[in-house]
């Protein structure tokens, strides 16, 4: 054992520690030494191609680090095209593309971001129930009247 502390690769390490581990539990462990193709052309190939491919396999950059970068790319180029939608009326009450905490129920979800977009039955009843959009009063509003038109913003 003590002629494999030359080795420096940390799965070598973790195959010693886990060896004596179970040695020391009672296991006995036997290793068995299988040959590689020796003697035969393609397989020796083979065997070459697999060995070097092996050699270069420790990146630099951690695979986590990697992906976290290609999220953060997306991200900001997800956040740089919501922020050319200025006319979508989520955007006004909404500037940055991350998720606002969910509520316990879908329906408390919808009615929550009906009101942030403003699509209530208070400001759309004439969309919703069909007809004529009224006033407060109960008057018919011509289409083209701003005056008394309702949204979440000016309630």
């Amino acid at each position: 054992m003590t002629s494999l502390h030359r080795f420096s690769h940390p799965l070598t390490f973790n195959i010693l520690e886990l060896h004596d581990h179970l040695t020391c539990k009672g296991f006995s462990i036997l290793f068995c030494w299988i040959p590689s193709h020796v003697g035969i052309p393609g397989n020796e190939l083979a065997d070459n191609l697999a060995k070097s491919a092996t050699i270069n396999l420790n990146s630099p950059v951690p695979v986590n680090d990697v992906k976290n970068y290609i999220k953060s790319i997306l991200h900001s180029k997800w956040q740089a095209q919501w922020d050319r939608k200025d006319t979508i009326k989520l955007h006004s009450i909404k500037l940055l593309i991350d998720c606002w905490p969910s509520l316990p129920t879908r329906k408390l979800d919808t009615i929550l971001t009906r009101l942030r977009i403003g699509h209530t039955r208070f400001t759309h009843r004439h969309l919703l129930l069909g007809g004529t959009r009224t006033s407060l009063y109960g008057m018919p509003m011509p289409n083209d009247c701003s005056a008394h038109s309702y949204s979440m913003s000016t309630i």
